[in-house]
C-alpha cells in the first residue's frame, strides 16, 4: 500500500507540473523574439540545481546511515540474546529454563510491544529494561558450580552486556530524524529548481513539458524516499524485527 501511495504522489506531482507548464504556455505565449538573454540568470539557475543536488545527496546519506546503523544494532542485539539462550545449556539444570524463559520473554516484548512504538517514535518505557534485568538475574550462578559453569556464566553476562549496549543504540536510533533545516532545504530547493525550469525553460512546449514532468517526478520520488528512510524502524523501508523472530519463533 505504501508503494502504491508513493507512485500516486509522484505521478500526481508530475501531472500538476505538466498542467502548470501548459497553462503558462497558453496564457503567456512566448514569441520568437523572447528568447533568454541573461546569461547570469541561467548561471544562477544552474547553481541552484547543483546545490540542490548536493542537499539531496547529503539527506540521502544521512538517513541511509541512520537506517543501516539501526539494522546493525538489531542484528547485534538479537545475536547476543540468542547466544545467551544457547549458553543456558551449560548452567545447572535448575537455572536453564528460567534463563530460556527470560530470553524468550524479552524477544517477544521487543517484537510485539516495542517495534510498533519505535515505528511511531514513541518512548519505549521501562518494561524492556525490566525484562533484561530479569534475564541478567536468571544468569547469575547460585550456590556451588563447576569451573565450566562459572566460565559459561561469565560469557553469558558478557553477551547480556552486548544486548544492553545494542538496546541503547536501538532506542537512540528510533528517536533520530533528519534535521528540520535539511527538510527546509529539500522543499525550498525543489520548488526553486522547478521554478527556474519555468523562468528559463525551453521554448519548445512539448520538450519543456516532458522535462518538467520528469524533474518534478524525480524530485517527488527522492523526497518521499528520504521521508521513508527517515523512519529507521518504519513499516516500509525501516529495519525489521526478523533477527528476533528468526532466533525466537513465536
Amino acid at each position: 500500500m505504501a508503494l502504491l501511495e508513493t507512485l500516486v504522489v509522484v505521478i500526481g506531482v508530475a501531472a500538476v507540473a505538466a498542467l502548470a507548464v501548459v497553462a503558462k504556455t497558453r496564457l503567456f505565449p512566448v514569441s520568437e523574439d523572447d528568447e533568454p538573454r541573461e546569461d547570469v540568470a541561467e548561471y544562477i539557475a544552474m547553481m541552484v540545481s547543483v546545490l540542490y543536488a548536493i542537499v539531496l545527496g547529503l539527506c540521502l546519506v544521512s538517513v541511509w546511515d541512520t537506517r543501516a546503523s539501526a539494522d546493525d544494532m538489531v542484528q547485534a542485539e538479537a545475536s547476543a540474546l540468542h547466544q545467551t539462550y544457547l549458553l543456558a545449556d551449560t548452567l545447572p539444570a535448575a537455572q536453564q529454563e528460567p534463563v530460556r524463559q527470560a530470553a524468550r520473554a524479552y524477544a517477544a516484548h521487543v517484537v510485539d510491544v516495542e517495534w510498533p512504538l519505535m515505528a511511531e517514535r514513541e518512548p519505549l518505557g521501562p518494561a524492556g529494561w525490566t525484562l533484561l534485568a530479569r534475564l541478567r538475574d536468571a544468569s547469575q550462578l547460585h550456590g556451588t558450580a563447576t569451573a565450566a559453569q562459572q566460565i559459561a556464566a561469565q560469557e553469558m553476562l558478557a553477551q547480556i552486556g552486548y544486548v544492553d549496549d545494542s538496546r541503547r543504540g536501538r532506542e537512540a536510533a528510533a528517536q533520530e530524524s533528519l534535521s528540520p533545516v535539511l527538510w527546509a532545504g529539500l522543499i525550498i530547493g525543489g520548488l526553486l529548481t522547478l521554478a527556474f525550469m519555468f523562468l528559463f525553460g525551453i521554448s519548445r512546449s512539448t520538450t519543456h513539458v516532458v522535462m518538467v514532468m520528469g524533474l518534478a517526478g524525480f524530485i517527488a520520488f527522492t523526497v518521499l524516499l528520504i521521508h521513508q528512510l527517515d523512519s529507521p524502524f518504519g513499516a516500509t523501508l525501516g529495519a525489521s524485527p526478523d533477527p528476533f523472530t528468526r532466533y525466537f519463533s513465536p
